[in-house]
């Protein structure tokens, strides 16, 4: 069961979400986004970015599965859709024991690599195109992260 959620009815505040959450991050936090294609999740990705001070696009990294941006932390964003049904290592522990903020779209198909403790964030389509954004914290530290969310929203 989630530990709270929320729903977003644009982009731009699924985005605004996403940008407060950055501020709340710090090196090594891992985020998961789970959702059905087009739910959203490089959309989160690209607030979490903005709220990083990543100044480049952002985009889907699907066919590189990792993109690194420099901001005021480094955002690694990885999309690991095309590493279903594979055991191949692309050095996640670098990334997830590294000076930046990971966020994993995808995520269930590297469960192996993935860290202890993460902060899954669930997208889904809601009536009338807005979004569900239901947080899943693995620990602590994520739990205070979504609970601060929480109660900024």
């Amino acid at each position: 069961m989630a530990d709270f959620q929320l729903t977003t009815y644009t982009d731009g505040e699924t985005q605004h979400v996403a940008e407060r959450l950055a501020t709340l991050l710090k090196p090594g936090d891992v985020l998961t986004l789970e959702g059905e294609l087009g739910a959203g999740k490089t959309t989160f990705a690209k607030g979490l970015a903005r709220g990083l001070g990543v100044k480049r696009t952002v985009n889907s990294p699907t066919f590189t599965i990792i993109k690194e941006y420099d901001g005021e932390l480094p955002l690694y964003h990885m999309d690991v859709y095309r590493l279903e049904n594979t055991d191949e290592d692309i050095g996640f522990d670098e990334y997830f024991n590294g000076d930046g903020v990971c966020v994993v779209e995808w995520a269930h198909f590297i469960e192996d690599y993935l860290p202890d403790a993460y902060l899954t964030i669930s997208i889904s389509c809601g009536d009338n195109d807005n979004r569900v954004l239901a947080f899943f914290p693995g620990n602590d530290h994520y739990q205070s992260i979504a609970a601060e969310l929480n109660g900024w929203w």
